[in-house]
């Protein structure tokens, strides 16, 4: 991915080592500040993330100087932000995804693998509870 961004070696040493925040914005967007300032909030700025590779940034250097700016390199080297500013789901913090429930199948589309047992009234056996169901199959036991 660096290589893709032409940066001098200063520039490349910058954002591996100063401070950043990073915040994931709508539109493949991510805020990035520079903590290692002591006025922070006077070097936030945007780095747009298009097709998965930082593209542009509204800080000075990268309007004025030749090659990559700390805050595209500082996005690109930092996997978790790149892939969050570049994903529909919502990310947490962590970087994980946040995944939205989906709705269980009907009570009679259980698993084929389903093995709740009725000897545990209270909970669904694991393909039961993987693909959704948070109570055990009502049908177990009726053949019996």
């Amino acid at each position: 991915m660096v290589e893709l961004l032409d940066a001098n070696t200063i520039v490349e040493k910058r954002a591996q080592w100063e401070g950043f925040e990073f915040t994931i914005l709508e539109g493949s967007n991510v805020e990035v500040v520079n903590g290692s300032h002591d006025e922070p909030e006077e070097h936030t700025y945007t780095v747009h993330v298009e097709s998965g590779i930082p593209s542009d940034c509204t800080c000075p250097a990268f309007e004025y100087q030749e090659g990559a700016c700390k805050h595209l390199l500082a996005v690109a080297i930092r996997k978790p932000v790149l892939e969050a500013a570049t994903t529909e789901p919502a990310m947490r913090a962590d970087g994980g995804v946040t995944v939205e429930p989906e709705e269980p199948n009907h009570l009679n589309e259980r698993p084929d693998d389903c093995d709740c047992s009725p000897l545990f009234k209270e909970l669904p056996c694991w393909p039961c509870y993987r693909d959704g169901f948070e109570e055990p199959n009502p049908n177990v036991g009726e053949d019996e």
